[in-house]
């Protein structure tokens, strides 16, 4: 269902183009031959502009994060295409540049820090491809300013909590000045607090330094500030639009698994009892003016006889 206007655009403006994107899994016997064909991704096309904040939206199984490998060339198509930057990831010998310009940032930061000093750990990376020292150095600490962990540069990563450490790891991709992050369910082993904590740099990271940010996600709430989203289900791009059209199709986003938010179902509730209230409110603090205002209009013994109804 598509409910907004296209990403669609020049390829040459892409930094992200996929089409016609098929990944299939195969289960092989002792014999090495082949009893069961899955097919995780099912005619994806997916466009992201250089600068965008996209969201991918889905519940667990629905091939988003399939998706997030191929955008970094862990896996290449079965059928289709997908081009990073212009650079066709079915071509090996893209592989490097293409990690270079996309970097990822996966669930458990743990399995992307190394070292046991937070600056040596963000300097890993540029290190390993040759980056001289002094560069290398500047780098860290412009990573870690931007991402709000400097002070926290001569500590050990194992003191951190889980969302500063999603940050070092964020900060550590950065050091290594990709054109796009791709965040694969960065926030799905934090509480509430370290998941407003990652959100809010990556989307300060976009606004502020211009990257590319592409937020693999199955949390409705994490995609109220994304440019696009786009919602899978079964391998395929089920919906799209901008989050304001996304949210006001509740009804539908439940069918594939999601969980709507809970300001969201107020908000339908109300709709429903015959208050005039957009069906796509994003925040706890939309739905408050918009309270405001109806008892300002109403007065507050109608407003009180319809919540009754």
């Amino acid at each position: 269902m598509k409910i907004g206007k296209s990403k669609v655009g020049d390829s040459m403006e892409n930094m992200i183009e996929a089409k016609g994107l098929v990944h299939e899994y195969s289960r092989r016997d002792e014999n090495g031959e082949i009893t069961e064909i899955k097919r995780a991704l099912d005619g994806v096309d997916i466009q992201v502009k250089a600068g965008d904040f996209i969201a991918v939206l889905g519940a667990n199984g629905s091939g988003k994060s399939t998706f997030a490998k191929h955008l970094n060339a862990l896996l290449i198509p079965t059928e289709g295409t997908l081009f990073v930057n212009g650079m066709d990831t079915s071509d090996y010998n893209n592989d490097l540049k293409i990690r270079q310009t996309a970097g990822m940032v996966f669930q458990n930061p743990d399995n992307q820090i190394i070292s046991n000093v937070v600056e040596e750990d963000v300097g890993f990376g540029p290190e390993n491809v040759g980056v001289p020292t002094e560069e290398i150095w500047q780098r860290v600490e412009k990573s870690l300013k931007t991402v709000g962990m400097y002070s926290y540069r001569k500590s050990s990563p194992n003191h951190l909590s889980g969302g500063q450490k999603q940050r070092i790891a964020i900060a550590g991709i950065m050091a290594m000045k990709p054109k796009c992050i791709i965040l694969d369910e960065p926030t799905a082993m934090l509480d509430p607090v370290g998941r407003k904590m990652v959100i809010d740099t990556i989307t300060e990271l976009n606004k502020k330094e211009g990257i590319t940010v592409i937020l693999i996600t199955h949390y409705m709430e994490e995609v109220v500030g994304a440019d696009y989203v786009y919602v899978m289900s079964d391998g395929k791009v089920q919906m799209q639009g901008k989050p304001r059209q996304i949210f006001a199709n509740a009804e539908e986003l439940e069918q594939y698994r999601l969980t709507i938010p809970e300001i969201t179902k107020i908000a339908l509730e109300l709709n429903k009892k015959g208050m005039n209230i957009p069906k796509d409110i994003l925040s706890a603090e939309e739905l408050v003016d918009y309270l405001s205002n109806l008892l300002t209009i109403l007065g507050k013994e109608r407003l009180m006889l319809i919540f009754a109804l």
